[in-house]
This record gives structure tokens, sequence and C-alpha cells, in this order.
């Protein structure tokens, strides 16, 4: 193996994905207490009718409260959120929105990339293996009007599965970017294709996937976030028509509406792609 795979661990993903989310996130929302309360108290009922309805035993309580320190420990919650849970609340969140679909942000985000104009190619290692892609696109208001300078910030794993800052080895802005479109809303990125890959297994996470009886498996996907001044930033993730775990992601994300159609590139290398977003107003 080489050495981002022998040192891609739970541990150390999940320890990466927690600091990042400590660093880049605000951990205080403007909640009232009574929201707080509300909340609080009836996830606590949901949790009180399943222990109930299933005659939950003291070691099964025993063994869940094992694995929920132990996902502590190995720093995984944000990788078991982004996972199981977030795209219920993306679901909820965008319910109102007239232009293009998003999904989960995932983990993975690292905030600050490098900026670019229209056209770009994203970092990348000399000879990056993978299938060159070119991505390009229009974005637009939901009345049609072309967004200039509308900001493409995109980010995704390599051809092995592994995301930059998140497995060593990898250079540190390695497949991100920020890119600027043009006046008219149009931008193209060169790339490569990105992997599926299964989602850090030999911890807390992993553990429960085993237990259960389920897969680890993403498709192959290109993250985005899209924003333009005055106009919703709209999160989302393109994915490839094919892939086996279109259908079964463990991370419920894909959706219809963000299914690429890759045609053959213009010179007969590589594959080319096309996707226009559509930002509802602020």
């Amino acid at each position: 193996m080489t050495s981002t795979e022998e040192k891609a661990t739970a541990a150390a993903t999940g320890a990466s994905a927690t600091e990042r989310f400590r660093t880049d996130k605000q951990h205080t929302a403007d909640t009232s207490p009574e929201r707080v309360s509300l909340l609080a108290r009836e996830l606590l009922e949901a949790v009180h009718g399943i222990i109930r309805k299933h005659d939950v035993t003291y070691p099964e309580y025993d063994a869940l409260k094992a694995w929920l320190i132990q996902v502590g420990a190995d720093g995984e919650w944000p990788l078991f959120l982004d996972v199981f849970v977030e795209h219920v609340v993306e679901e909820v969140a965008s319910a109102t929105r007239e232009g293009s679909k998003g999904t989960i942000e995932g983990p993975f985000y690292a905030p600050g990339s490098p900026e670019f104009g229209a056209e770009a190619t994203l970092p990348m290692r000399d000879g990056e293996p993978g299938t060159p892609l070119v991505f390009h696109g229009q974005v637009r208001a939901v009345d049609g009007t072309p967004l200039g300078g509308a900001e493409v910030d995109i980010w995704h794993c390599d051809d092995a599965g592994y995301y930059a800052q998140f497995a060593p080895g990898l250079p540190e802005w390695n497949l991100r970017g920020r890119i600027t479109a043009d006046a008219d809303g149009r931008f193209r990125i060169h790339t490569i294709q990105p992997a599926p890959y299964q989602i850090p297994t030999d911890g807390a996470t992993g553990a429960l996937i085993r237990s259960a009886g389920w897969h680890a498996w993403r498709p192959a996907h290109l993250h985005m976030k899209v924003s333009a001044a005055g106009y919703q930033l709209i999160t989302t993730q393109l994915y490839f028509p094919g892939d086996p775990h279109n259908d079964d992601d463990i991370a419920s994300a894909v959706k219809p509406e963000l299914m690429l159609d890759p045609r053959p590139a213009a010179d007969g290398h590589g594959v080319d792609v096309e996707y226009d977003y559509v930002l509802d107003p602020a």
C-alpha cells in the first residue's frame, strides 16, 4: 500500500475532521432556550420510545455507551453525523428553494482554497493519477439572469479516494480551488475524475457498520459550493452514472437532479461534463 493508504486511518481522518470543524464552523446558534428544550426533549423521547419498543437490555445499553464513548475518543462525530444525519438537515433547510438542488457538505470541506479565474486547472501532483475531466457550466438566477462573478468552490477526492488535508502525503490544496465565473456566469474547470471510496472503517463508525451488516461506500462525486452576491449559497455534490453505489450511498446524499452526463472529451483524452447552477435570491 502507499503511505497515504497506510496512514489514512479513521482516527487520523476523524481527528482532522474534528479539528477542521472546530476551526471553521460557528458552534453557537442563535437559538432560544424554548427551542433547545423542545428539540432536546423530543430527541430523548424518541430514544426512550425505541428502548421501550424493542425491550433494550442492559448489555445492549452498555454496548451503546461504550460505542458512544469510542466515537468521541476517535474524533468521529463529524464523520458519523455528516454521513448519517446531515442529509435530513439539508432536506429541511432547502425545502423552499426553487433553484438547483443541494445536498450534504460532508466532513471534508476546507475553506480558503486557491482562487482562479473563469477557466482553471485545479492544483494537483505531477502525473496525478486518474481520468482527465473537464467540468463546465453556467451560474444563473432563477429568472435566467447570468450571474457574472459567481464563485464555484470545488473539492473532491483523488483517484484512490483520498482528500487533501484529511489524508497524509497529499499537497495541502490538491484537487481544491475557487473559480470565479466570467461576466456571463460561465466557468470551466480542468481536473481528474474522482473515485468511489469507503468512509474510514477502522474506528467506531466502522464498528457500527460491520455490526449492522451495512456497507461503507460512497459513490464517486464532485463537491461544490456555488455563491453570488445577493443570492443563496448552494452546497451540492454531482454524481456519475453507472456507479454501483448511486442507489445505496451510505450517506443518502444522491439525488436524480445531481446526476452528470459525461461525454468523451473533444480531444479524445478523458471526459467532459456540463452542469448549470440556478441560485435563489437571498
